[in-house]
């Protein structure tokens, strides 16, 4: 079997940053893949699986509210390493055209106050399984780096 364009990237070069990890054709529209990076792979340790569920919580929800970009969300979720997440957009971007609205979406994780939304046995399948308090320092961190990121955490390295 080939190996999967994911599978191909330097993880040992990769570094926290937005990436456009892949764009698909579904019939006339482009779906962009981004890689949103929050740990340096192999290097880091991993962010733990309560946080991580929370940040997807409230990534989820910020983005599917976005004025401008609500209807482009196809998805968010986490990367099975637990490095980073998957954002899918419809429409062909850059890294950089996405770089606001991923700022102000990890701005509103690091700041989030109360309850998280979608953490009530109801609504998820595992809703005692989320950190606020972790999430937003992930969020904290991320958002700090997005601040002053340049080219070289905006394409992956060779």
């Amino acid at each position: 079997m080939e190996k999967i364009t994911s599978f191909t990237i330097d993880h040992i070069k990769l570094q926290p940053g937005v990436y456009v990890s892949r764009k698909d054709k579904v019939g006339a529209e482009t779906v962009t893949t981004f890689d949103l990076r929050l740990t340096s792979p192999n290097e880091e340790p991993v962010m733990n699986t309560a946080e991580v569920h929370a940040m997807e919580h409230l990534a989820a929800t910020y983005l599917r509210n976005d004025p401008q970009w609500k209807d482009k969300v196809l998805y968010f979720g986490p990367m099975g390493c637990r490095t980073g997440f998957y954002l899918l957009l419809a429409g062909d971007y850059t890294s950089r055209q996405v770089l606001p609205l991923v700022q102000d979406c990890f701005r509103f994780i690091a700041e989030f106050e109360g309850d998280i939304p979608g953490a009530s046995a109801k609504d998820c399948g595992n809703y005692l399984d989320m950190n606020l308090p972790m999430a937003k320092y992930w969020g904290r961190r991320y958002s700090e780096l997005l601040n002053t990121i340049d080219e070289t955490r905006l394409t992956y390295p060779e």
